[in-house]
């Protein structure tokens, strides 16, 4: 049998019928060939991801104790990280000031850097780090 190869069109002709790649409509088309039922995609397996150690370092931290973390872009993974820190710290009171709070956090959505603050209990301010926070005490 000569072997053929996965062209484009047996991609596009794979989609249509449920799978991912022509690939896996080749093996599927092997398996009913042989009489054997085709099971493709029907198990879930959970698992756990290993744990990744890493660190934060902070942009600036007050006389006082609060850091503060400078933000022009505030990315996905910028705010997956600060919930973490903040599950795993809650000692430390990170604030954030941000180019423009009102900044959306993606062209897709209408929730603000501003409203992210608010949601997950972050201080924040614009431009310049509030006269209050460099004065308040621990």
């Amino acid at each position: 049998m000569v072997a053929r190869t996965l062209t484009s069109e047996m991609r596009e002709h794979a989609l249509r019928n449920g799978f991912r790649s022509g690939l896996e409509e080749k093996v599927a088309d092997q398996l009913r060939a042989l009489g054997i039922e085709v099971k493709f995609e029907q198990r879930k397996v959970k698992y756990t991801k290993p744990a990744r150690a890493a660190t934060y370092t902070p942009d600036f931290e007050l006389p006082n104790g609060i850091i503060i973390e400078t933000k022009g872009r505030f990315v996905t993974a910028d705010r997956q990280k600060h919930i973490l820190i903040k599950a795993q710290h809650p000692e430390l009171d990170i604030r954030f000031v941000f180019s423009n709070s009102k900044a959306k956090i993606s062209k897709t959505s209408a929730t603000t850097y501003a409203d992210w603050c608010r949601k997950y209990g972050f201080q924040f301010a614009d431009k310049t780090i509030p006269l209050g926070w460099i004065k308040e005490t621990p």
